[in-house]
């Protein structure tokens, strides 16, 4: 399991563990082929000082590990506590050969790993001493190992894909808000452009009202003018004061053509 995606210091504890790992595996492959016994012991105090560091190093995860515990998720603080799981599994196994090896030698028994306590993180599993396992439970735990790690990959696997799937829904989900909105400003602008034109041709009819009122009052008093000057002269049609209207004007005395004779 790749750690570089949850924090960077864990990645790189990771990554010392894992060079210690191969660092044991090719050491106890070079163990069995060493004759020497002086050798082997040399080769075998080595081994035992890279599990010291190991076991420093698993420390120090689960140090990290607690402290940004409450920043990570519930998945991925199983994944990390399954990979914690999986490194100590490897490192007592590697205990566990490093015992065997000491007993052939005749050594002194190493208690480096013996009894681990609770406030170390490593008795969760009970391993089985050295010199009362054979190759074939060695094997066994070795594949139990390799199926829990893999069984962690494809946890990881699934809250990768999880996490991909719900990305590309919000994505989605995103895509249809954006374009939502922008329709909806598409709305708001036409209805903006189609008030300002409403207000100018409000405007437009209030000035021709305005000037049709002008217009209307101004024949109003046109004809209460042409009223008024009618009433007067009707009144008094002597008065020299307003001259005749055309067709008001009183009748001009006419001559008689014929006046007849009363004789």
């Amino acid at each position: 399991m790749d750690l570089s995606a949850f924090s960077e210091e864990l990645a790189e504890i990771e990554g010392k563990i894992n060079d210690i790992f191969r660092a044991l595996s090719n050491g106890f492959q070079k163990l069995e082929k060493i004759k020497d016994p002086n050798r082997r012991s040399r080769q075998l105090e080595e081994l035992t000082d890279k599990m010291r560091e190991c076991k420093r190093l698993i420390k120090e995860f689960e140090r990290v590990l607690k402290e940004e515990e409450s920043r990570n998720t519930r998945d991925t603080v199983k994944l990390l506590n399954d990979k914690k799981q999986s490194m100590i599994k490897e490192l007592n196994s590697y205990v566990a050969l490093k015992k065997q090896q000491a007993n052939t030698l005749d050594n002194k028994r190493v208690d480096l790993f013996d009894g681990p306590s609770a406030g170390d993180g490593f008795g969760e599993e009970n391993v089985l001493l050295a010199s009362s396992m054979t190759n074939q439970q060695l094997m066994d735990q070795g594949n139990q190992m390799m199926n829990e790690t893999d069984q962690a990959i494809e946890r990881s696997k699934k809250v990768v894909e999880d996490t991909v799937n719900v990305g590309a829904e919000t994505a989605a989900a995103l895509k249809a808000q954006t374009e939502q909105m922008s329709r909806v400003v598409n709305e708001l602008d036409s209805i903006h452009f189609s008030i300002k034109k409403a207000s100018q041709l409000v405007k437009e009819i209030g000035r021709q009202v305005a000037t049709d009122r002008c217009i209307m009052g101004m024949l109003f008093l046109i004809v209460v003018g042409v009223i008024t000057i009618i009433i007067v002269k009707i009144v008094n049609p002597h008065n020299k004061d307003i001259r005749d209207i055309p067709g008001l004007a009183p009748p001009a005395n006419r001559r008689l053509l014929w006046v007849p004779n009363n004789n």
